[in-house]
C-alpha cells in the first residue's frame, strides 16, 4: 500500500504479459469446476516458485471466503511484499517510511478497521500472513471488489500504476496450472456455498443479508445499516427473510429450535460461550450459518463482520433454527 512496494515491485516485474479481461479476475467460479488447462514447463516452475506453498493456501482460502479470486490477492502480495519475502522495512517488523506494515503492507488505521482473526487464534497480527492476507480480502470486498475490481484496488493503494501491476501480475497467475496437488472439489460440494446453492429459499435470503454487510465495522448496541454488534446482525438478516427475531443473543439462543451439532444448514445461528454473561446454557455471541462449517458473523469491538469457521473452536455451543425457517 505504499510508494516504496511500488516502486520495488515495477522493478522486479520485468516479463510483460498480456492483461487477462477484468471479468475472468473477478472471483472464483462458483458454477462448477474446470481442470486448469496445460501450460509451458516455464510458467509450471514459476507457479511453485513464485509463491510459497503456504501463502498459496492462504491467497486461496481468503479467495473463497471473500469471493475475489486467490490471483488478485497473490498478486497483491507480489507487488506489497514479493509474498513476504522481500527485504524492504515493515514487511516483517516495524513500519515502513510510509507506515505500512506486514506481508500485505496495511497501514495502521486501515487495519485496526479491517483486519481480521484469520487463524482464530484470537489475535489479530499484521505481520502474519494468516490474518494479513484474509484482511486484504476483507478491505478489498469492501472498497467494491470483485465487481469492481480496479475501484477497490486502487483504494488499497491511490496509483493508476499500481493498479496496472496488480492486473498485470494477476494475468500472469493466471495462465498458470494449478500445482498438481491441488484438486478441483467433487461436483457436490461447494466449499463456500453462495446463496442460490441452498436449499432453502428462507436461508438463502438470510446469508444474502448477511454477505451485503461483510465488511462493515462492529459497533456494540448497533443494529446496522453501517455497523453491527452479532445479534444485531442475525436479527436483521432473519427480518430480511420474513423472520422476526429477539435481539438480543440471550433470547435469541431461546427462540429457536435447537440442532444438533453436525446437522446444521445454512440460515441456521450458530452460538458460542463467549462475551459477558455468557456461559454454557446461556450462549452470548452468535453467527449465521452459510454452510461448510462457516458463519457469517460481527466478532467484536475493532472487527467487522466476516466470514469465519466454527467447527473446531471451544467455546462453541449449539445451533438453532427458527420456527418458519424450512428443515430443507
Amino acid at each position: 500500500m505504499s510508494a516504496a512496494t511500488l516502486a520495488c515491485a515495477a522493478a522486479a516485474l520485468v516479463v510483460a504479459v498480456p492483461f487477462l479481461a477484468l471479468s475472468s479476475l473477478a472471483g472464483p467460479t462458483t458454477a462448477g469446476c474446470t481442470e486448469p488447462k496445460p501450460s509451458s514447463s516455464v510458467h509450471q516452475a514459476s507457479a511453485t516458485t513464485d509463491i510459497p506453498s503456504t501463502y498459496f493456501a492462504l491467497y486461496r482460502a481468503a479467495g473463497r471466503a471473500y469471493g475475489i479470486s486467490w490471483q488478485i490477492l497473490a498478486a497483491v502480495g507480489y507487488v506489497e511484499s514479493r509474498h513476504g519475502r522481500g527485504t524492504d522495512p515493515g514487511i516483517r517488523s516495524g513500519r515502513n517510511h510510509a507506515g505500512a506494515m506486514g506481508p500485505m503492507q496495511f497501514l495502521a488505521d486501515s487495519w485496526r478497521t479491517f483486519g481480521v482473526d484469520g487463524n482464530h487464534d484470537r489475535r489479530r497480527i499484521v505481520y502474519d500472513p494468516a490474518d494479513a492476507i484474509p484482511s486484504a480480502a476483507n478491505y478489498l470486498r469492501h472498497h467494491g471488489a470483485p465487481t469492481n475490481m480496479k475501484t477497490a484496488l486502487f483504494a488499497y493503494n491511490h496509483s493508476t500504476s499500481y493498479v496496472a501491476l496488480v492486473l498485470q501480475q494477476a494475468a500472469r497467475y493466471g495462465t498458470i496450472a494449478q500445482p498438481p496437488d491441488r484438486r478441483c472439489p467433487p461436483a457436490t460440494s461447494n466449499t463456500d456455498p453462495s446463496p442460490a446453492a441452498t436449499t432453502s429459499r428462507t436461508a438463502a435470503k438470510i446469508i444474502t443479508f448477511a454477505r451485503a454487510q461483510l465488511g462493515k465495522p462492529y459497533v456494540w448496541g448497533a443494529e446496522g445499516p453501517d455497523a453491527y454488534d452479532c445479534s444485531g446482525l442475525t436479527q436483521r438478516a432473519y427480518r430480511a427473510a420474513g423472520i422476526t427475531l429477539p435481539r438480543t443473543t440471550f433470547d435469541q439462543w431461546r427462540t429457536g429450535k435447537r440442532v444438533s451439532k453436525s446437522q446444521e444448514q445454512p440460515g441456521d445461528l450458530v452460538f458460542f460461550n463467549s462475551g459477558p454473561g455468557s456461559s454454557a446454557d446461556n450462549p452470548g455471541h452468535v453467527g449465521i450459518v452459510i454452510g461448510n462449517a462457516r458463519m457469517i458473523a460481527a466478532p467484536r469491538p475493532g472487527t467487522v463482520v466476516q466470514i469465519q469457521r466454527y467447527r473446531q473452536r471451544q467455546d462453541l455451543v449449539g445451533f438453532t433454527r427458527a420456527p418458519s425457517q424450512p428443515n430443507n
